[in-house]
């Protein structure tokens, strides 16, 4: 590795000769100039053969953010990569948000300050028709840049990636609207009749996505067994439906039905049968459990338009056909189902999405689990109202104080004192507890202690006379 420093000009310019093209095995020369004298050339160039050693030397270039999008990294991560709805999704942030507002940047002078002050413009002014994105959206976005940088570090473009140490700003998660199980219970008894009532059932009782019933095929549904598996969700971006993988690894599972649950699907497979016969050669047999009565796919857009119907014809609040998927997780989990399971169901990538999401449902659980256990333990009769740590567990005489508590404490007799469960204690031999004055007349004791065996040493004790009882250690 060599390089050398030049004047040029009125400034100073440092080269070096750079590793081969690795295609074309053309020799590479890198350089940089603008140095106000020839050290800081000399200086900045040492600094390039460090990096060079290290591996991380880029050659310098004026490729700019948004040709390194459009040009390198859309095409490169196009499907099977990542999902089709994804790779759209992808497509559609650089084109509307990112290139407009950081296209024209340099890839290699792109700063976390930038990418900082770009989040914070979306949140208050992303929106084409006025107002801010969704912090949702914006995380999203800072996710595909994320993405992309981290490969430009990959294929040799830039040193780091600057999304990591950009600020992303988490602004307020909208609030959870969910239905109790009673309104879910009017929600089902209103569309009882209608022709999607199964659907709208697996909405209910499954909790799953609105992509996942929408493609829910006939050969992943086992009614014998009472389960069914989503395989192929249908999902939409930009109102274009794709049929793609499940969101996540985890999404792949096989879910229980209920009874109810079961038998509505019978039904609904008997009266497309008979759609079937009505409209002869004109079906389309696309496979699909729910579609229109002559077998066309549904758009996934149509459940979330007709939910909204029923729900207002019902006189319940208003909430997203997803809203139905936290409703479910809510009352499975205040139900007491565990939350491993509750994620299972819902596909969720890690238990710990589902207890961040469903946060607002687990004091209450805590406070019951509680309960719970204590009675399995103690029994209904032994349950009594928690009483307060610094109150005495006997009435007889004033509470003592912790650290006289702790000293009176006999060795392996601590427990929960108060409010719980506590091991039965050995009455010790002697007067009751109530006939001394105070725990400093038997630490008088203490002096009697030698490095062998206690001798029993005769302690008067007050208020009662001619009494006296032996301390040994370890009382």
């Amino acid at each position: 590795m060599r390089g050398s420093v030049r004047k040029r000009g009125s400034t100073w310019t440092w080269y070096l000769d750079a590793p081969p093209d690795p295609l074309t095995g053309k020799r590479r020369q890198a350089s940089k100039g603008g140095f106000r004298t020839k050290r800081e050339a000399q200086q900045a160039l040492n600094e390039a053969l460090a990096r060079l050693r290290e591996g991380s030397f880029v050659l310098p270039s004026q490729l700019t953010l948004g040709s390194f999008l459009l040009e390198e990294w859309l095409p490169a991560v196009r499907p099977p990569r990542v999902r089709p709805s994804t790779w759209e999704s992808y497509r559609m942030n650089a084109e509307t948000h990112i290139i407009p507002a950081l296209g024209h940047l340099t890839l290699q002078r792109l700063t976390p300050a930038q990418l900082t002050t770009f989040y914070r413009f979306l949140l208050d002014h992303g929106r084409r028709g006025g107002g801010g994105l969704a912090a949702k959206t914006v995380r999203n976005i800072h996710g595909e840049l994320h993405a992309a940088l981290r490969d430009a570090v990959r294929w040799g473009h830039v040193a780091r990636n600057v999304a990591i140490l950009a600020d992303l700003p988490k602004g307020m998660s909208p609030e959870m609207h969910v239905w109790s199980p009673k309104q879910l219970r009017a929600f089902l008894d209103r569309a009882r009749d209608d022709r999607l009532y199964a659907a709208w059932l697996l909405f209910a009782t499954t909790g799953m996505r609105r992509g996942e019933v929408a493609g829910l095929r006939w050969p992943d549904v086992d009614l014998d067994a009472g389960r069914i598996s989503p395989r192929r969700p249908r999902v939409v971006v930009n109102y274009e439906v794709h049929v793609s993988e499940p969101k996540t690894a985890k999404g792949r599972r096989l879910l229980a039905l209920d009874p109810a649950t079961v038998a509505a699907l019978r039904q609904h497979r008997a009266r497309q049968a008979q759609e079937r016969l009505a409209v002869g050669h004109r079906w389309y047999d696309s496979g699909l459990v729910f579609t229109w009565p002559d077998g066309r796919p549904i758009h996934p857009q149509r459940f979330s338009t007709w939910f909204e119907q029923l729900a207002r014809a019902a006189s319940l609040p208003r909430i997203r056909l997803h809203d139905v998927r936290h409703s479910y997780a809510t009352a499975a989990l205040a139900a007491g189902i565990p939350a491993k399971v509750v994620s299972e169901r819902l596909g969720h990538a890690t238990i710990a999405i589902t207890m961040d999401t469903y946060s607002h449902v687990l004091p209450g659980l805590d406070a019951e689990a509680a309960g719970t256990v204590a009675r399995l333990i103690l029994g209904d009769r032994d349950q009594e109202p928690a009483r307060p740590v610094d109150k005495a567990l006997t009435t007889d005489r004033p509470a003592p104080s912790r650290r006289a508590e702790v000293k009176r404490e006999a060795p392996g007799q601590r427990g929960v004192r108060a409010g719980g469960f506590e091991p039965p204690r050995v009455a010790p031999p002697g007067p009751k507890p109530g006939a001394y004055t105070s725990f400093a007349t038997l630490a008088s004791c203490g002096g009697a202690y030698n490095s062998g065996f206690a001798r029993p040493v005769p302690v008067r004790w007050r208020g009662v006379p001619g009494r006296s009882r032996s301390c040994r250690r370890g009382h």
